[in-house]
């Protein structure tokens, strides 16, 4: 027996900001034989899941199921709208908003980056400056992340619509909710997007392997105008398709599909509503948990305003190698995986090791998140890092509804 036995036997934890817990409904779902893909449970299944997916995406329009992961989604959503040498407008508050415009930019699109940081959202008076000063409506589209997986911004989809509007800017409204779907408040008509990326391994539970683009009629005239769309990335066949097969350009991916008929149904019998709130208190719970340890410590949110925080991912500071060891230290001793701080120091940088994340997202309870902050609090005393006191205490305080 070790000299310093480790406490990770058990059920391990994955708190990274995708892949997400998965449900064992979910699971059970998938675990069965290769089904018939010509007839059958399968094709009635498939043609059920297409109006819950639009009461998740608050939509009446249309979508479209790719077997691929969110670049997939970001690059089948372009290819539908965007002509080499048309112009997109990328207002920037972390890295996919910027990898995002890189995949409009290998269509051969131009791309227009307004980089608000790593920690702030977007300014729309800028925006509307950029939008105001393309008189000829060289923009196509705005690509417009709802919430960074790497820096947690959440930015306001409302009101860029609304700036848009007052503008008089004809550019289609793109939004990817690849983070934010299924955890933060997303109204797909009532905001007046006209398409939406989102994928399967984060809100919606199902492991990797599902993207989605939804989509408006707005979007649809401007598909139907193009002079080719890529038989593959074609979202028009998909989204209402004459053959089963049409639905994913070949053989369904079968297994995936129980996976989210079951993660769909877990959805809705909880109600969006709830599933919003809850992740929002829980949200809530582990700022408050943050707030404290940074009273005594180097530890810090890395968006101020909690009014501009996900409730999926919360992206932090703690400086390095602080960020890596505390990383290191809970999945070695614990069990308990979190998530790189991606894209907030460049490949090579030391201060890369100083910064990490916590997925809060899908498939998770208030019980839960006590656990992965009581991991993380184990973490910083075994490792002598400073942090104030009481920490998990006032995140108990949130989920019992005292604070």
């Amino acid at each position: 027996m070790s000299d310093d036995p480790t406490l990770s036997q058990g059920r391990s934890y994955l708190a990274i900001p995708g892949p997400s817990v998965m449900p064992e409904a979910v699971l059970r779902a998938m675990h069965r034989s290769a089904p018939n893909i010509y007839a059958g449970e399968l094709i009635e299944m498939t043609h059920g899941l297409i109006p819950d997916l639009k009461r998740v995406a608050r939509t009446d329009h249309d979508v479209a199921i790719y077997i691929s992961n969110g670049h997939g989604a970001w690059e089948a959503a372009l290819a539908n709208v965007l002509a080499p040498g048309d112009a997109v407008l990328v207002p920037a508050s972390g890295r996919f908003a910027h990898g995002w415009a890189e995949m409009a930019q290998g269509l051969g699109a131009e791309a227009e980056i307004l980089d608000f940081g790593k920690s702030a959202p977007w300014d729309l008076d800028r925006i509307g400056e950029a939008l105001r000063a393309d008189t000829g409506h060289r923009y196509k589209a705005v690509l417009a992340v709802h919430v960074d997986t790497s820096s947690s911004v959440r930015n306001d989809i409302a009101a860029l619509r609304a700036v848009m509007d007052e503008v008089g800017h004809p550019a289609l409204l793109m939004v990817d909710c690849i983070a934010s779907l299924g955890c933060d408040r997303f109204e797909m008509d009532a905001w007046g997007v006209d398409v939406m990326v989102t994928a399967s391994q984060k809100g919606l539970m199902v492991p990797p392997g599902l993207g989605f683009v939804f989509f408006n009629d707005r979007a649809a005239a401007v598909r139907a105008a193009m002079p080719r769309v890529s038989r593959h990335w074609d979202w028009a066949p998909r989204a209402n398709p004459e053959e089963y097969y049409q639905y994913f350009n070949g053989t369904a991916p079968t297994h995936h599909l129980y996976g989210l008929r079951a993660a769909l149904d877990m959805i809705h019998a909880e109600g969006m509503v709830h599933v919003w709130v809850r992740h929002e208190r829980l949200a809530r719970a582990i700022w408050a948990a943050c707030e404290v340890w940074g009273q005594g410590g180097p530890l810090e949110l890395n968006v101020a305003d909690p009014a501009f925080r996900s409730h999926a991912v919360t992206a932090l500071r703690i400086g390095a190698p602080h960020g890596t060891a505390l990383r290191d230290w809970v999945e070695r001793n614990l069990g308990l995986t979190l998530g790189i701080g991606l894209g907030m120091a460049p490949p090579g940088d030391p201060a890369w090791h100083g910064f990490f994340r916590l997925g809060h997202m899908g498939h998770v309870n208030g019980h839960m998140i006590l656990g992965l902050l009581g991991g993380i609090e184990a973490g910083l005393t075994a490792l002598d890092i400073p942090h104030g006191r009481g920490a998990v205490d006032a995140a108990a305080q949130v989920i019992a509804g005292a604070a």
